[in-house]
């Protein structure tokens, strides 16, 4: 039996009868939530997490069939290829904040990070003052790229601030010496690190600089289609499934190299899943 689209769906929804998919954008290089495989296959925890959401859309609309279509996105274009609707789902490591929700929406967090620094492991390096007068790296279009630029500006550290066009070059400048570190979420860090052919030349330094809550993003303008997926992530969390989800990709050998990140859920996290939400004090 075949459902016509009723009058008050939203562009996302009517986007994806139409077409009988659902289009993913996922990154190339974000280690463990959404990178590409060995055989160039996306794969990740927040990949994980958006086949399920898939499958919820997929019953909440009676479809027979509904198929991912992947995308890849960058830190440049990610919320652009969701606000102009090349995107139903964003499967990444990117933090809701303010300034995004302006142009875009989010579910309720699938992880809480902060920005810390990579630094090789002969560094003296322990936190942001130690840059003083160093060559700092972050990659374009995140936050944790602004929040040192402003820490920079703010505290007159002198840091020289280098761009960096994704994560894996980020952490290569880092080894090769053309970078003193490399500031990113810790998790990304971690997952980064531990993806290198020698992960021990590696270490993660320096309190929290930021605190980010990292969520699946959606488009703001289709609110039936965004329930659909809050309900689901609410469900996934309550039910504990997504504890196992958790545990998969940062507790035990992930791809491509078998490696284990060895990353327990952190208490702000678990806390923030006690009453799970997509609203975020940030």
């Amino acid at each position: 039996m075949l459902h016509s689209a009723p009058a008050h769906a939203g562009p996302v929804i009517e986007r994806i009868r139409a077409s009988g998919k659902v289009q993913i954008a996922h990154r190339e290089s974000s280690v463990p939530f959404s990178y590409l495989d060995a055989d160039r296959k996306p794969v990740g925890y927040a990949v994980d997490i958006c086949l399920r959401l898939v499958e919820a859309v997929r019953k909440k609309l009676e479809l027979k069939a509904l198929e991912p279509a992947f995308v890849m996105a960058t830190p440049a274009n990610r919320v652009q290829l969701v606000a102009e609707g090349k995107a139903d789902l964003e499967c990444g490591s990117t933090t809701n904040n303010a300034e995004r929700r302006k142009t875009v929406a989010f579910t309720v967090p699938h992880y809480i990070t902060g920005a810390r620094y990579l630094v090789r492991a002969d560094s003296q390096i322990e936190d942001l003052p130690q840059f003083e007068g160093k060559r700092l790296v972050s990659t374009k279009g995140t936050t944790p790229l602004k929040a040192v630029d402003q820490a920079n500006q703010e505290r007159m550290m002198r840091i020289s601030l280098l761009e960096a066009p994704d994560h894996a070059k980020a952490v290569e400048m880092v080894e090769k010496g053309e970078a003193d570190g490399f500031a990113m979420d810790d998790v990304l860090l971690y997952g980064l690190a531990a993806s290198r052919p020698d992960p021990s030349k590696l270490k993660v330094v320096g309190k929290f600089l930021t605190i980010e809550p990292l969520a699946i993003m959606l488009s703001r303008d289709d609110a039936e289609f965004k329930k659909i997926i809050d309900d689901e992530m609410k469900r996934l969390i309550q039910s504990r499934e997504l504890h196992t989800v958790y545990e998969r990709w940062f507790q035990r050998p992930i791809p491509p190299r078998n490696v284990t990140l060895n990353l327990p859920m952190n208490y702000l996290l678990r806390d923030f899943w006690r009453y799970p939400t997509d609203q975020v004090p940030f």
